[in-house]
């Protein structure tokens, strides 16, 4: 996978008058051929520090398994460096098996043999170690459509016959935490009922996950961790929940409540289903993360489904404890060595040594792996660590990341470090180290505009302490922008200022947060008087008092029916020759004038129309006078539609006539052509009768 580089190295002066700064470096022997002194090639060596390294050990007291436990790596970027990594298998080590069941109405035969089988799973597990713990959860689905049904009876007996007696539906119960005591899980295995479902497949993954992540609820000990899953059929997986409008994914974490139930209300038994089932991707994560085992243990129809470590049941599950145990010796004799969280840019490679001189040339692989290890037996593996020479990046701190071997809980804690030049700084130690910076972090605070604020306010790149911004971006801390300031009119700053850190500079006569008010008065001016004296001008528009509005504050409003009543009374003493004269009171101070000859004005009522217009001295005029005569449209209207409806019927039926005709005309020239070419010769029908028969008397033939 790499080869061990030449040793780079530079060279602190200059070999030539007139060299470039590029030539100091060089690999360490170029350098010393050019004759630069061994004093002057700066080449820091990769370091290795053990900070625990304990012996292995199979003392029941103190076990150690793994070698070493802690170590601290100062690596040189592109210098690979290699260390070991031992393990020996303890006899005896403690076992936690706990065993997940599906209670599914087609599982009830399992059921009946798994009450009986605890003694003998233990017995089996104690043929390999003397501290076994076992534990039991079972499983159904979702309590809800389209998993589980609704209906009431059906809800609270799910079997498929009414004979039968089935407990409600779940989708996962812890029944009894990890315990040594076999009596206490034969009776609480004894009391569990069958449940039933709708559907084939089932929540088997809800239950691992909640098996796996409630550590405190099920009792999970720092020891060799076994989850047996046993099931007769598929299983539901991330997005199998849409089904039932659920489109909350699962989070990973722990939900059960007092009485070990998934998906139950705090004090009760009503389930609140609000997540989806878990993916494939979730569950190996979360199976690794607490370092445990899985065994599928599932019937002959379901195998193709599972694709991990299992074993074929029986119909009724009568070969449960040899499955167990074969897949138990088969997982401690196969060791897998991964790590988990190493830093980006970080390559870690692996050679196994499951013999005595085995794998020294192999290649380098992503992981350690050796078969077939038994009790007591030594295996060894080598690790390399490179920092990537691709990405050529010093960590700006220190890293730390773990070496795990599957199903082992013991881990190798690795602390990396990078080695750069002292007196700079940055992933490239491209930065010169000034005296009051003592790490990278001291210098990218400086590119913050305080102790909470983001780097370069998130708008560029610190590089040596300096903020580079991006596209509008300015300023120490990249905190402008001149491109975010308000827009008016689809405008930045309306069009009428410049955007200067996010806020609008505007030109003259122009203010607002986004320039968007003139400070001009001639749009609201009428007369030499603002708004007609009735109004307060503001960004060049009038702004009117009350009742009134308009351009220029010149109109009243509602003002057609505030002035109908004095009209009308005007219109009647106008009518009245002078009768009547008293108009006061609904005119009050204003009085109407009449206007010669009918007007469109816009108010109107009946057979007169009248306006209102306020003066800038705060007097009112209302002019009225006779509306246009109009001319009653309504007899047109309806003659000329009777008339268009005689018409239109009229031209319809001589249309259809006239086809008609024509039709008969064709039909009869048609006849006549066929009569003149026919060759038959006149005579009488054989077949017709004539309807006149004549009867001779044959007395009056005798007078005669």
């Amino acid at each position: 996978m790499f080869s061990l580089p030449e040793e780079p190295g530079m060279c602190l002066d200059f070999l030539k008058s007139g060299e470039s700064t590029e030539r100091r470096c060089d690999t360490v022997e170029s350098l010393r051929t050019r004759r630069c002194e061994q004093t002057d090639i700066i080449n820091p060596q990769s370091e290795l520090v053990f900070l625990k390294n304990n012996e292995l050990s199979s003392n029941p007291d103190n076990v150690v398994q793994l070698k070493p436990q802690n170590l601290l790596f100062k690596l040189r970027v592109g210098v690979p460096q290699t260390f070991s990594v031992s393990f020996k298998r303890a006899e005896g080590y403690p076992i936690d098996l706990y065993y997940l069941m599906d209670l599914s109405f087609s599982m009830r035969d399992d059921l009946e043999t798994i009450k009986n089988l605890g003694q003998d799973i233990l017995s089996t597990l104690k043929n390999v170690t003397k501290k076994v713990r076992i534990g039991f959860g079972s499983f159904v689905d979702k309590v809800a459509l389209p998993y589980v049904s609704q209906v009431k009876d059906k809800k609270n007996n799910p079997c498929p016959s009414r004979l039968n007696t089935c407990q409600p539906a779940f989708s996962f119960q812890n029944i009894l935490g990890l315990t040594q005591d076999v009596a206490e899980f034969k009776a609480r295995v004894s009391n569990q009922i069958i449940s039933g479902n709708l559907d084939s497949p089932e929540a088997g993954f809800d239950a691992i996950v909640q098996a796996a992540v409630c550590q405190g609820v099920i009792g999970w000990n720092n020891v060799t961790r076994i989850l047996v899953y046993t099931s007769d059929d598929t299983f539901h997986i991330a997005g199998d929940g849409r089904l039932a409008g659920i489109f909350e994914p699962h989070d990973g974490k722990c939900h059960l409540n007092g009485s070990g139930f998934y998906e139950g209300t705090k004090y009760g038994l009503t389930f609140v289903v609000s997540k989806d089932y878990p993916s494939v991707g979730q569950l190996t994560r979360v199976l690794a993360d607490n370092n445990i085992q899985l065994i599928f243990a599932v019937t002959e129809d379901s195998v193709a489904a599972y694709k991990s470590v299992l074993g074929v049941l029986k119909n009724d599950s009568s070969n449960v404890v040899q499955l167990i145990s074969e897949a138990y010796n088969n997982l401690s004799s196969t060791m897998l060595l991964e790590h988990h969280g190493a830093p980006s840019g970080l390559d870690v490679t692996y050679r196994s040594h499951c013999t005595p001189g085995e794998g020294d040339n192999t290649p380098w692989q992503r992981r350690g792996e050796c078969m077939n290890i038994k009790l007591n037996q030594q295996v060894d593996f080598t690790v390399s660590l490179n920092i990537s020479t691709s990405d050529g990046e010093c960590l700006k701190e220190k890293k730390q990341f773990f070496l795990k071997l599957q199903g082992i809980s013991e881990t190798l804690k690795v602390s990396v470090e990078t080695l750069c030049d002292e007196g700079h700084l940055g992933q490239r130690c491209e930065c010169e180290q000034p005296k009051d910076m003592i790490s990278a972090d001291s210098m990218d605070a400086t590119c913050r505009q305080d102790n909470s604020s983001l780097l370069c306010s998130r708008h560029g790149s610190c590089e040596c302490g300096i903020c580079v911004c991006q596209g509008t971006h300015r300023g120490d801390f990249c905190q402008c922008d001149d491109n975010s300031c308000a827009r008016h009119n689809n405008m930045l700053c309306g069009g009428n200022g410049q955007c200067d850190c996010g806020t609008c500079k505007c030109h003259t006569n122009y203010t607002g947060s986004a320039c968007d008010c003139s400070t001009r008065t001639d749009q609201c001016r009428t007369a030499g008087k603002l708004c007609n004296g009735q109004g307060t001008c503001l960004c060049n528009q009038c702004q009117c008092n009350k009742d009134l509005f308009g351009m220029n504050c010149s109109k009243i409003a509602n003002a057609c029916p505030k002035f109908l009543a004095c009209v009308t009374c005007e219109l009647a003493i106008k009518e009245s020759d002078g009768l009547k004269s008293n108009c006061s009171r609904p005119c009050g101070s204003v009085k109407p004038t009449w206007v010669e000859g009918p007007q469109e004005f816009p108010c109107r009522e009946d057979t007169i129309s009248y306006k209102v217009e306020l003066f800038p001295d705060g007097n009112i005029l209302v002019l009225y006078a006779d509306l246009p005569r109009s001319v009653d449209k309504t007899y047109v209207i309806i003659g000329s539609s009777v008339s268009s409806i005689i018409f239109i019927s009229i031209a319809v039926i001589l249309i259809s006539r006239l086809m008609l005709e024509l039709h008969y005309r064709r039909e009869y020239a048609s006849f006549l052509k066929a009569t003149e070419t026919e060759v038959w010769k006149d005579t009488n029908n054989p077949l017709f009768q004539d309807a006149t028969t004549t009867v001779m008397n044959p007395i009056h033939i005798q007078e005669d």
